[in-house]
């Protein structure tokens, strides 16, 4: 889609169903709840100017997914702000907890306008207005995740992050499930393929970037990554996974570009540092990323092979309590930690 092809909005404001999958209220809770419009921005959907209309009034509503009723969330729901409801998505059974997650929201959501969002960065308050108008301009958006360091292993793997996170969504029509939006006829084969697939899988957004085609808007979002040195270590783990799997011609490639400029710095040091250092310095000048964790590329450079072998030398790693064994595209095991 181009920016001068019209859009289903063309003829009026489209309401927007949020999905938050978290298991607490937490503070992108209530930033969200403050950026939902009401029946009153969508008088013409609702039948105000001309017509009767027989149904629900048209509005942006917020999901909050949940995995079980004993999670803290769940106990929400009696004391809900208007326009928001908590999805009780269950276990997942051959699936990540926030897959199955987003197919249950998917599956409850009212609107046909879907953005996705997680819990662990800011949104300021044209958050929900600046994607729902970048949808109108040019279709599915996604916007740009920057991984920041919160324990030391966490930092040093920044610069990595940047390059192939940050720059890969940017560029490679890659979608960030912490802010995507799309319609539901976007989905190339279909909502309930999409369904399907997320139930047997582990990445949300991984599956989203197989069934969606979307571009990316120039502008980051900062998110907080890490805080102890093995949960970064087993987030380095299931990164990797998910990019041998969606993009293993990429996933070569890196492989292979790491190696080569680890031996650069081994065995021609003062070149070879002053290379990978330059090319992560000019990565964070073109995000405007203010962060003096650039200079850390060349030791995060000499530790990526041994790292990469590590990851793919384990069968399992932990996200969000519970271990998966991920054993192809679609082939999941849930076990306990």
């Amino acid at each position: 889609m181009t920016d001068s092809e019209p859009t289903a909005s063309s003829t009026g404001p489209t309401p927007v169903s949020v999905l938050l999958p978290t298991v607490r209220w937490t503070d992108a809770c209530d930033e969200m709840v403050g950026q939902l419009r009401g029946p009153e921005a969508f008088a013409g959907e609702n039948g105000d100017e001309g017509g009767e209309f027989d149904g629900d009034p048209a509005a942006d509503e917020l999901l909050v997914i949940c995995d079980t009723p004993d999670d803290p969330v769940a106990d929400r729901r009696g004391d809900l702000p208007d326009r928001v409801r908590v999805v009780i998505a269950g276990e997942p059974a051959g699936c990540s907890g926030k897959a199955n997650a987003i197919a249950a929201g998917m599956e409850a959501a009212a609107n046909d306008r879907i953005a996705w969002t997680d819990d662990d960065f800011h949104h300021p308050a044209d958050w929900l207005a600046t994607l729902d108008a970048d949808y109108d301009r040019r279709g599915p958006t996604t916007e740009v995740p920057v991984f920041v360091g919160e324990d030391p292993l966490a930092r040093l793997f920044e610069p990595a992050y940047v390059i192939g996170g940050t720059l890969a969504v940017f560029a490679a029509g890659v979608a960030w499930g912490g802010a995507v939006i799309f319609e539901r006829d976007d989905l190339r084969d279909g909502e309930a393929a999409f369904r399907r697939d997320l139930r047997r899988t582990v990445s949300d957004d991984g599956t989203l970037t197989e069934h969606l085609d979307v571009s990316a808007a120039d502008r980051t979002r900062y998110v907080e990554a890490g805080g102890s040195l093995r949960g970064s270590l087993e987030r380095f783990v299931r990164f990797f996974t998910i990019t041998r799997y969606h993009a293993p011609r990429a996933t070569a490639f890196n492989a292979v570009f790491g190696v080569a400029m680890a031996a650069l710095c081994l065995f021609a040091p003062f070149a070879g540092v002053a290379l990978v250092t330059a090319l992560a310095g000019a990565a964070y000048a073109r995000f405007g990323i203010s962060r003096a964790t650039f200079l850390l590329a060349a030791p995060g450079v000499l530790l990526a092979p041994p790292l990469m072998a590590y990851a793919l030398a384990r069968r399992t790693f932990v996200w969000g309590g519970r271990r998966y064994r991920w054993r192809s595209m679609f082939d999941v095991e849930v076990e306990p930690v």
